[in-house]
């Protein structure tokens, strides 16, 4: 053989490229012989973790796949798809790029949008939003200061290039995250129902094409470094991380929406982890079809790039289109108009084979659907054990607590806490109006709402985890996350639609990670089942653990989507109107387990999860929708992080206005203003209302009690005097910056 490539493996070079060795006896058998480098260079990233979700399909399938409004379930096609009625539909997906944004984060971070937006418009949709979810461990560390600048500058970049807004997001910080960094980048976006592309291969003789961005040797192994622990050699892996061009995909999204509506394309898919080996290998086992792939046609950006190299990139800004053969030209005029490479690389076969040559030289050979999720692909149930602090946590009592003395000085602490405090320095660096006029109503609302061009529906868009409640218990932690998701849809006026999730834990292997992956999924199942929103599809991120500082928490985002059928009937959180009466739908209780102030003034890192009770998220969101739709009330705000107190600061902060309210004697103060027990709302009314509010109220199922009013320019709590709505604002809005102006080197 003329090629060491081509050369016979061992059991070595298998544990050398990450597979087991029963993986490797598994390969031989299905290929009736031993693999050459190439051939297992392919099996090594598509039976990655990244790839082939090994050690979580098993329990991913039992997650609620179906649902009324879903017009494909969940892993039909690469993101999710809802019918909005009126002939349109939404794509939305959300992804992870942690590894790569941990050693490099501007690129890591920039080719995470990128990747997530090919995916949506790769299905023919156009992405109208943007929604981010970052993680960091302690910005006291310069470290994690050069991370969040680097991250946030390469999401805005991109997406601010590309065109599209980023219109919500969250970001969190805690020591567990120093190494391990969280980026999880959702898109959304909108599709005629007839227009949809699937990324399918199908039709001998059809021409394979790949289009878009030239191919180089970047993003090599990069499903496989995504599929390991960190460690502090993995500074030497950099070649696995991406490089993006947000210019040349917005020129791939208008070429790729144009041809699609010439006819002439049977299959679509982006080339994201794995490159051509994934797109290859995937439609053509939807598809039932092979293909026959010549690699030395793949326009190349570096000389001599081995077979292996072009199969295992990870370029960005490239996708496989399928053509319908006879229509070569119409596609070939779209891409020349774009000033894009579109090159036939090969064609669709009647075998079930993928066949990769170089030249003449035929240099690997592999059934397809032995490559892919549900095929050929192991599949694993590993180990569970249940972590010890779990038992210890439930012995916390807030009874052998005292309470703070000074509970205004706690209280300005907490608006000051990096996890309360304002993120205006992230997100004024996003672009919330780009691409797209008057999309985005920008208003201060829980959830993000996005206009649909054309019609007078909206979109309420969100992404939510609060990380702490899932590593204190796993199952009701998860299922407050979907909740609060689909609180915040509620508060903005929408109605719960569908899931996407990015499910970010540790190491698989370990025994305590997988415990809580489990019961996460329980947890997640049980609230989308209740809740009537399905998971449409999303990401597994394992291995988000380094040998020195341990598994990050268990952190599985929730992106949810929510449709108004009247844009016109979204709800802003902030305060309006002086002598409005707040209200409180849902109970307050005696509860600071796992909360901002349980940490911060106590320092106690293992208690329980706040109070979650299905049943009462149920009457209090059903509660809430029936009042915006009555016009009943002024705004909405869920009570989350920080509890009932930033909940009321932070709508007075938004409207400019203050408040006077009374606790609740039959509640423990600092819970009452700082707990985070769930299912609870604040909603103001005007006096001319509040009677039919009340009346309403009545019938629900759900507990509401009045807190105060409306009033002034000051904060009054039980007739005591907290300082202004500036001075609240001066705190929210500084604290963050204020850390970041001195300057992060690595």
């Amino acid at each position: 053989m003329s090629d060491a490539s081509l050369a016979a493996t061992t059991i070595d070079t298998a544990k050398q490229l990450g597979l087991l060795p029963e993986e490797f006896e598994k390969i031989k058998k299905v290929l009736g012989r031993v693999p050459n480098f190439t051939e297992l260079s392919i099996y090594s990233v598509m039976w990655s973790e990244h790839c082939s979700y090994k050690n979580s399909i098993k329990w991913l399938k039992t997650l609620p796949r179906k649902g009324k409004h879903l017009l494909v379930e969940a892993g039909e096609e690469n993101a999710g798809l809802v019918d909005l009625g009126d002939g349109l539909a939404c794509a939305f997906k959300i992804e992870s790029h942690n590894h790569p944004s941990a050693l490099e984060p501007y690129q890591g971070a920039a080719t995470g949008v990128g990747g997530i937006h090919r995916d949506i418009f790769t299905m023919g949709a156009r992405p109208i939003a943007a929604l981010n979810s970052l993680r960091f461990g302690d910005l006291a560390n310069d470290r994690t200061k050069y991370l969040l600048r680097g991250v946030v500058k390469g999401i805005g970049d991109y997406g601010n290039a590309f065109g599209v807004p980023t219109v919500a997001g969250e970001v969190y910080f805690d020591p567990v995250y120093q190494t391990n960094p969280l980026v999880n980048a959702m898109s959304v976006g909108i599709v005629k129902v007839n227009e949809t592309v699937s990324a399918t291969s199908h039709g001998a003789g059809n021409p394979v094409y790949i289009v878009g961005s030239s191919t180089g040797k970047d993003g090599i192994h990069g499903a496989a470094f995504a599929s390991k622990d960190i460690t502090k050699d993995s500074v030497n892996d950099l070649p696995a991380v991406q490089v993006g061009d947000p210019f040349q995909e917005k020129l791939l999204l208008e070429a790729s929406l144009e041809v699609i509506k010439t006819g002439a394309v049977v299959g679509m898919q982006d080339m994201g982890a794995a490159g051509i080996t994934c797109s290859t290998s995937e439609m053509s086992a939807k598809g039932k079809s092979g293909m026959k792939v010549y690699l030395d046609k793949v326009p190349t950006r570096q000389p001599n790039m081995k077979a292996w190299e072009i199969l295992l990139s990870e370029s960005q800004e490239r996708m496989l289109i399928i053509v319908k053969k006879g229509m070569e030209k119409e596609v070939q005029h779209v891409f020349d108009k774009w000033d894009l490479h579109c090159t036939q690389i090969g064609e669709v076969t009647d075998s079930t084979d993928l066949e990769y040559y170089m030249g003449s030289e035929l240099v690997a050979k592999i059934p397809a659907e032995s490559l892919v999720l549900g095929g050929g692909a192991p599949v694993y149930d590993r180990e569970v054990r249940e972590p010890s602090y779990y038992a210890g946590s439930k012995s916390f009592d807030m009874k052998f607590m005292e309470p703070a003395e000074d509970l205004k000085e706690v209280a300005e602490e907490l608006i000051e806490s990096l996890n309360i405090c304002s993120k205006k320095w992230v997100y004024e660096q996003y672009d919330s109006m780009v691409g797209i006029p008057n999309m985005s109503t920008n208003s201060p609302s829980d959830a993000a709402i996005v206009r649909i061009e054309g019609s007078n529906k909206a979109l309420a868009v969100t992404v939510d985890c609060n990380a702490r409640y899932v590593y204190a218990d796993p199952f009701v932690g998860a299922q407050i996350a979907v909740a609060e998701a689909a609180r915040n849809i509620v508060c903005s006026g929408g109605e719960p639609s569908a899931v996407t999730n990015c499910l970010n834990f540790g190491n698989p292997y370990n025994p305590e990670v997988y415990w809580q992956f489990v019961n996460a999924i329980k947890g997640m199942g049980k609230a989308c089942e209740a809740l009537g929103t399905p998971v449409t599809g999303g990401n597994v991120s394992f291995y988000n653990q380094s040998t020195d500082g341990g598994a990050v928490f268990p952190t599985p985002t929730i992106g949810m989507i929510g449709l108004l059928n009247n844009k016109y009937d979204a709800m802003s959180l902030n305060f309006k109107n002086e002598g409005d009466k707040i209200y409180l739908i849902g109970e307050s209780r005696d509860d600071i387990s796992s909360s901002q102030y349980l940490q911060l003034k106590y320092d106690i890192q293992s208690s329980p999860a706040p109070h979650f009770e299905m049943k009462e998220e149920l009457a209090v969101q059903t509660a809430v929708k029936t009042l915006i739709r009555a016009n009943l009330i002024n705004s909405a705000h869920d009570v989350s992080d920080g509890g009932l107190f930033v909940t009321l600061i932070e709508s007075a902060m938004s409207g400019g206005k203050g408040f006077n309210i009374e606790s609740d004697p039959n509640v423990r103060k600092d819970a009452f203003l700082f707990g985070e027990s769930q299912s609870r709302i604040v909603v103001t009314v005007p006096a001319a209302r509040e009677d039919n509010f009340i009346k309403t109220m009545m019938k629900a199922d759900a507990e509401f009690s009045m807190l105060g009013e409306v009033k002034g320019l000051q904060i009054l709590i039980d007739g005591e005097k907290w300082g202004s709505v500036n001075h609240w604002r001066t705190l929210y809005d500084n604290a963050l910056e204020a850390i970041l102006t001195t300057t992060a080197e690595v």
